[in-house]
């Protein structure tokens, strides 16, 4: 796959954010379920007057169902003609056309090589959750998860270093056929806030499906006392799913940033990220 745009074609990066509650996650799907991807495209055919075409977006990060996102980033080759009639005034007409859980904050023309996917060294998520005996603010309750038993940060924070580096999270994602599993989990940390909400950051090269789920709920298992701070690294040493492992619900989770390099190193990083990918001493897998 190359990240040359067509000739006639201008890369157009969007940055956007939206509330996941009432989406099928990001990714078009058959059946007409509501998603991320599916209302831009449709907001984007529907401003650029474009009757039948729909121009598709590429995203950094597919979020699922009930996730949240504040910094996603994505892009969409559009022909020049309709880049140069409609850029100046894209920002708001899409503002106008799309539904209120879902805005792009920012359109600009891509530096060359950019791919919003494979150009990325890393997404930031976080996961908040609180153990207030109350229960959640019921302002917050979309965004926060209720969890009842005390925590001990101290604890799950012990936990989660263990878990840093490059590893394979096959222990903590959900399969899928021909991905690879193998990751490097650059911070995973947690904070407790002078409101008591519990902030988890949890960052990485990239994210394999249910793997940021699967890592919250094990630490919460740590932090309640079910489990010791050990166990988690035990869990992704063993490379197989622990039924003890939840994954935690989704409205808690929200990407919050994603990183690319220097304009210069996009072409690089892209066919970089796009080659087979192992483990010292292992066989060789695909990259998802």
């Amino acid at each position: 796959m190359s990240d040359e745009v067509q000739p006639g074609f201008v890369r157009v990066r969007l940055d956007l954010s939206y509330d996941g509650a009432d989406f099928s996650g990001w990714a078009k799907q058959a059946g007409g379920r509501r998603t991320v991807q599916g209302e831009i495209e449709d907001a984007l055919r529907t401003v650029t007057r474009s009757g039948g075409t729909t121009y598709e977006l590429t995203v950094a990060g597919r979020t699922d169902a009930g996730v949240h996102a504040r910094g996603q980033v994505a892009h969409v080759d559009l022909p020049r003609e309709v880049w140069a009639e409609h850029h100046t005034k894209l920002l708001k007409r899409l503002a106008g056309r799309l539904p209120r859980d879902v805005r792009v904050w920012a359109l600009r023309e891509a530096p060359g090589g950019f791919n919003a996917r494979f150009s990325a060294i890393w997404r930031r998520y976080a996961y908040r959750v609180t153990d207030n005996p109350g229960g959640v603010d019921p302002l917050l309750r979309g965004h926060v998860l209720w969890h009842d038993w005390p925590l001990d940060v101290d604890a799950m924070n012990e936990a989660a270093r263990g878990l840093l580096g490059e590893h394979d999270f096959a222990a903590y994602c959900k399969k899928r056929e021909g991905a690879t599993t193998i990751r490097t989990l650059q911070e995973l940390s947690l904070v407790r806030g002078e409101d008591g909400i519990i902030t988890a950051t949890v960052r990485a090269d990239a994210f394999c499906h249910n793997m940021v789920r699967s890592l919250i709920g094990a630490l919460l298992f740590v932090g309640d006392g079910h489990r010791p701070p050990d166990w988690p690294g035990k869990v992704l040493a063993a490379g197989v799913r622990d039924s003890a492992v939840h994954v935690v619900r989704p409205h808690g989770l929200t990407l919050e940033e994603v990183g690319y390099p220097a304009d210069e190193l996009l072409a690089a990083r892209s066919k970089e990220a796009r080659n087979k990918r192992s483990l010292p001493g292992s066989a060789g897998c695909a990259s998802c």
